[in-house]
């Protein structure tokens, strides 16, 4: 019976995803990620103003992504010794190269997640 059961499927219908697709998503498919690189696809930018262009993110959760983004090869971290000091933040070569698929995303958003969807009520809130 239990052979009875067995389904019998075509092994391409189980192909799976790409390796370049799930490293990417893992690193910029966690939250805060995304818009922390846009708004340095821009230009540099220092801690406080990175946090003041995003709102709703933690001083600890920039901190931490920011560290991931570095630590993947996507940014470097730049320290003014002032007075005051400060850290800025610039894209490198590769993160930089992730603006025309950024741009591409934001339009795709556009035209297929309107205003009124969960994901831009819930940020409001």
């Amino acid at each position: 019976m239990a052979e009875a059961q067995q389904q019998t499927h075509d092994r391409a219908a189980c192909k799976r995803v790409d390796d370049g697709i799930s490293r990417v998503f893992q690193l910029l498919g966690k939250r805060w990620t995304g818009p922390i690189v846009s708004v340095l696809v821009s230009q540099p930018a220092y801690f406080a103003d990175l946090r003041r262009a995003i709102p709703g993110i933690s001083e600890r959760m920039l901190s931490d992504r920011l560290s991931e983004l570095a630590l993947a090869g996507l940014l470097v971290r730049e320290v003014d010794e002032g007075p005051p000091l400060r850290v800025s933040y610039r894209l490198t070569e590769a993160g930089a190269a992730l603006e025309p698929a950024l741009k591409e995303l934001a339009l795709w958003a556009k035209t297929h997640l309107p205003e009124g969807s969960p994901c831009t009520a819930a940020r409001r809130t």
